[in-house]
This record gives structure tokens, sequence and C-alpha cells, in this order.
């Protein structure tokens, strides 16, 4: 039997492990769930681990999905896998963010870049594995790309937080209830000094409830995209 809908907003979000919640404490205390119960909206979180591709499949699911709030968090996975050039990312996001509208035109719909990942803020990919820990019984990862390479368009965690808040506020012109987050003001150079992402890649435990905290601060504050009664 459906569970009775409790009147509290609903917040449909797509990311990528971070999102998911690789290396989070437990399914309540990924960052999304926590900025969830502080914001006091029901989630529905879309974090594919490895995925967040920009596939057209996962903007026709969001766009078919009932939810009153959205989020889209870009770009780590793209410069995993190396997967596309700065030429085709830019109609792709117009393309992902166009297929969201058409469920949701009216919807406040927040861009998120990725969080500080030193490894592939001005280096691209694809991202390896760097066996040098394995001794000490640890996996963490290394860029396997070559800086000189942005010169032909290959994408960095840089480039595509400079695309990304283009984009929204070239888009935002006609779509006053779209709006952008620098993912660095959830997790950025102090943070990552403090608390340093353990295989370079993936942020651990208490960085997800420091997240989750900042995502809810900034999001569902009272002239946040997601107030409340935003105007």
């Amino acid at each position: 039997e459906p569970v009775p809908h409790g009147g509290r907003r609903v917040w449909l979000h797509h990311g990528s492990s971070v999102s998911h919640g690789s290396d989070a404490a437990s399914p309540s205390r990924t960052w999304p769930a926590l900025a969830a119960s502080l914001g006091g909206v029901d989630l529905v979180n879309l974090g594919f681990g490895g995925s967040a591709l920009l596939d057209p499949f996962v903007a026709r699911t969001m766009r078919d999905t009932p939810a009153d709030l959205i989020s889209v968090k870009l770009g780590i996975n793209l410069v995993n896998l190396d997967l596309m050039r700065l030429r085709a990312f830019t109609p792709a996001v117009h393309g992902f963010l166009d297929t969201i509208r058409e469920g949701h035109p009216t919807a406040p719909l927040l861009v998120v870049s990725s969080i500080l990942c030193p490894i592939h803020e001005d280096t691209p990919g694809p991202t390896a594995p760097d066996f040098s820990t394995l001794a000490e019984g640890r996996l963490r990862f290394r860029a396997a790309g070559d800086p000189a390479e942005r010169a032909a368009g290959k994408l960095t965690l840089g480039v595509i937080r400079e695309e990304l808040a283009r984009i929204v506020e070239q888009r935002s012109a006609e779509d006053p209830n779209l709006h952008y987050l620098d993912g660095r003001e959830l997790y950025g150079e102090e943070d990552f000094a403090e608390l340093p992402l353990p295989d370079r890649l993936h942020p651990d435990a208490a960085t997800h409830l420091r997240m989750g905290a900042r995502f809810a601060e900034a999001a569902f504050a009272p002239n946040g995209p997601f107030a409340a009664h935003r105007d």
C-alpha cells in the first residue's frame, strides 16, 4: 500500500557517487539526505555512482518524476571517464536542462558543480587507480590526463565550473527559477586542508555531514533557491 503523502515538498536530485553516498556513514547520513532533513523536504535521490554523465534517459526520468524542487550536480564523472570535450559538453548540458524543463517548466532548478577535487581541478581525466598505497590496504586515485590537453577541449573541473556558471547565467535571463551553486561552497580548499579526500576522490563521513549542512544553508535559506516562500 502506498505511503500517504505527508504534505512536504519533494526534492529530486541527481549526481555522482558523492551524491549516491560513497563513504557516508549510512544511507540517512549522505549529504543529500542530511540536507533534505534540515530543509524539511522529501528526497528522491538519483545519485548514480560513476554515472552522472548527462545521459538523456536520466533527464527524461527527471522530467517525468513529480517534484517541487530539482537539482543536478555535474562534473566529476565527466572528467573521470574523459567522456567528452567542451564542444560536446555545452549542448549536452542545454539538452539535459531542456528535457527537465519539459516536465517542470517553473520548478526551482539548481545546477551544482563539483566539490573541490585537487587531482582534477586543472588536470583532465581519465581517472586511474593509484596502486602505490595498496600495500597499506588503501586504494587512491590519480589524474591520468595532461594539463596541456585543456587547449584541445579536454574537460577539467575548473573548465566545467566556468561553463556551467556561464550556461546558467545565459539561460536564467528567460528562466528566473534556474540557479547555480559552485560546489566548492560545500567543500573547498579550507575543508580539504582539514578533511582531505581519503582516496583523493570521495569525501568521508564527516565531510558528508558538513556538505549536507552547507547545502541546506545555501538552498533552503529565506533567500535561497529552495526557500519555502520564494517570491
